[in-house]
This record gives C-alpha cells, sequence and structure tokens, in this order.
C-alpha cells in the first residue's frame, strides 16, 4: 500500500510540474519586448527612427576648383614670310614705296580678354595683336589684328579675325599651342593672312606667366 501511494504522489508532482511548465511559456511570450513603433506628429516631416538610414555624402558646389585656364597676353616676336606679290605691293604702291625684304622680323603685343571659361576647359577669347615688322631692315612697318577663337585647357587654340596693315585689309587665321615650364607660359603661333597682294606667313613666339 505504501508502495502505491509512493507512485501515485510522484505521478501527482511530475503532472503539476508539466502543468507548470506549460503556464509559464506564455508568460514569457507575453514579457518578451515588441518592436517599438514610432508615430511621428502631424505635420512632422523628419524621418523616424526605423525609416532613418544615413544621406549619401554629396561634396560641396563651393569646393568643386574650375578648370584652369590661360591668359597669353603678353609680348610676342618672330618672322612673316611674304610672297611675291606682297613685296611688290609695297614697293610699287605710290603710299607706300617700302622696297623689303621676303622676310622680315615682327615685334608686337599681344592683349587678349577671356569671355567664356566652360567646366571642361575650353575658353572662348578674343585677341588683339600689335605688330611692328621689318625692324631689322631699318622700316616700320604695323600691323593689326583682331582675332576671335577658343582655346583648350592644354592651350591648344584657333581664331580667325580682321588683319590690317599696308597691304590692305585682309582676313587672318591662327592657330597655335602654349608649352609649360614652371609659372610660364611660352605660346607659338602659326598666322595666315591672304589678301589680294598675295599671303603672308608669320611664325610668332611670346612668354607670359601663369594667370587664372
Amino acid at each position: 500500500m505504501m508502495h502505491v501511494e509512493v507512485v501515485m504522489v510522484n505521478g501527482i508532482v511530475a503532472s503539476l510540474l508539466v502543468a507548470v511548465a506549460a503556464a509559464s511559456q506564455p508568460e514569457q511570450a507575453a514579457q518578451a519586448p515588441a518592436p517599438a513603433i514610432v508615430i511621428a506628429p502631424a505635420g512632422d516631416t523628419r524621418p523616424t527612427p526605423s525609416q532613418h538610414t544615413p544621406p549619401a555624402a554629396r561634396q560641396d558646389p563651393t569646393t568643386l576648383k574650375a578648370p584652369e585656364s590661360m591668359n597669353l597676353s603678353g609680348p610676342r616676336l618672330g618672322v612673316t614670310f611674304l610672297s611675291p606679290g606682297v613685296v611688290s605691293s609695297l614697293r610699287d604702291d605710290p603710299g607706300v614705296g617700302i622696297d623689303i625684304g621676303s622676310v622680315i622680323s615682327q615685334f608686337g603685343w599681344q592683349k587678349e580678354k577671356r569671355f567664356y571659361s566652360g567646366e571642361n576647359g575650353i575658353t572662348a577669347v578674343t585677341e588683339w595683336i600689335f605688330l611692328f615688322g621689318g625692324l631689322d631692315q631699318g622700316l616700320v612697318i604695323p600691323s593689326f589684328s583682331w582675332l576671335v577663337g577658343l582655346r583648350s585647357m592644354k592651350g591648344v587654340e584657333f581664331a580667325v579675325g580682321p588683319n590690317l596693315s599696308p597691304t590692305g585689309a585682309a582676313i587672318a587665321a591662327a592657330a597655335g599651342v602654349t608649352f609649360r615650364s614652371g609659372n610660364l607660359n611660352f605660346p607659338v603661333n602659326l598666322a595666315v593672312v591672304p589678301s589680294k597682294a598675295g599671303v603672308r606667313v608669320s611664325m610668332l613666339v611670346g612668354f607670359n606667366t601663369r594667370k587664372r
């Protein structure tokens, strides 16, 4: 009889333990923290913590460095090759009457102004070139050109415009490239001026300090 009672007690205790374990599981689930829900006030457009993501880094436009563009104002010197027609025109024209060789020296000045600079480094410029030729032969032959053209960030350029000289008015076309050494620019240009009298071809070089 004692043995039967012990078995019954053990069975009751086991049943109670199972019941207690089953009852504690819903309580633990109820105690688990629920996800936080944040409700923003009406009219508040600020992101809630669950919606917030770090914004992508943006570069301040004010810190962007503009590409460098060159200003090549400065002295010019070189030579001009005159076709036989130009030499004859200068010699035979009663208003000029200059007896000159087919190759003359050139000294002068170029002044320029930039009126457009693109983000890709392309610069639109207008140039005024004043030259005095023939000084090596004891003569002063003035020439003036007004050119408009484009220059790349690397210094390659092309320009065209009117030219005035003792042989008359004509159209000048020029192309060139600029070489850099330290803080100096060395522009080298080739200009062609066809006219009724003939053709003039000039090779000019110059220098100036680097400017923005």
